[in-house]
């Protein structure tokens, strides 16, 4: 028996009449179908009369199935993969499976197909000239907030991944890095329900922090800074306003947003100035710090 492949296959992000020809016809002939949720990827074989087996391959078993499944590949099998939407390999388990593969050098192909990150940057209205996915932020503000500084001066449009009860927290981590930004919110793409809300991303995340509820996937976009907006900031005069008012005793935070008020500076520009050379008035591993 020849050597297999994996056929990674892009599925619906809501419509269920959103997939490829090409995409059905790997899948209904395929020895068996990989999916992330078998009870979700059922509901398109049965509109699309699909009768492979379904084998549930996702984060809690990928560690243990994925040698096997290496093996079948190589023993000849041809297995397909997808995601509960979309394209498999971002955000999800399928990275793993095919980093394996590539590692053992053996074929994948890729059937390009829907993803919520492209329909949502062009449904935005933000630039596209470039454009940065950071997936999912992570929860801890901190972490988040470190993460967010480290793409103020990104000239492109960022877009997020996040959870529907997570949105208007993230919304307002936005709006305090980037304040003044356009930005998007986009959720339930290609559904009924399907909402896509453009405005300021301080007056998006008050829009969100006003709801009680979100239903969906949401995919939260922010523009990129005003061109030239970086040169005007004299870093050295800011890092020393910095320390002398850190110097008479403000916090490290309270000093930013101090700095950002007085000299019409995004704050998280202050903060990344901060960081790279922090002011007198703060040592590495002393005082003033929250």
């Amino acid at each position: 028996m020849g050597t297999g492949r994996l056929s990674v296959c892009a599925t619906p992000i809501g419509n269920l009449g959103d997939v490829t020809l090409r995409v059905l016809e790997t899948l209904a002939g395929a020895d068996a179908v990989l999916a992330e949720d078998t009870r979700v990827t059922a509901k398109l074989f049965a509109r699309h009369g699909i009768a492979t087996p379904l084998e549930a391959y996702h984060a809690h078993n990928l560690e243990r199935r994925t040698p096997a499944l290496v093996e079948r590949i190589a023993s000849g099998a041809h297995l397909a993969l997808v995601s509960d939407a979309g394209t498999p390999g971002v955000s999800d388990p399928g990275a793993h499976l095919v980093e394996a593969l590539a590692a053992a050098g053996l074929e994948v192909e890729v059937l390009p197909g829907p993803s919520a990150i492209i329909t949502a940057l062009v449904a935005s209205g933000l630039p596209t000239h470039a454009f940065y996915f950071g997936g999912f932020l992570p929860r801890k503000a901190g972490e988040r907030s470190r993460r967010l500084a480290d793409l103020a001066t990104l000239d492109a449009t960022l877009l997020f991944y996040e959870s529907p009860r997570r949105a208007a927290s993230t919304a307002a981590a936005l709006a305090e890095a980037f304040p003044g930004r356009r930005a998007c919110m986009a959720r339930e793409l290609t559904k009924v329900h399907e909402e896509v809300v453009r405005a300021p991303v301080d007056d998006l995340a008050a829009d969100l922090a006003g709801r009680e509820s979100l239903k969906g996937e949401v995919v939260l976009l922010v523009g990129p800074p005003a061109r030239g907006s970086r040169a005007e900031v004299d870093a050295h005069a800011v890092r020393a306003r910095l320390g002398e008012l850190m110097e008479a005793g403000a916090s490290r935070s309270a000093a930013v947003r101090a700095v950002a008020e007085e000299r019409g500076v995004p704050r998280n520009e202050v903060y990344r100035i901060a960081h790279v050379d922090p002011p007198s008035g703060e040592g590495r591993e002393g005082g003033g710090r929250d």
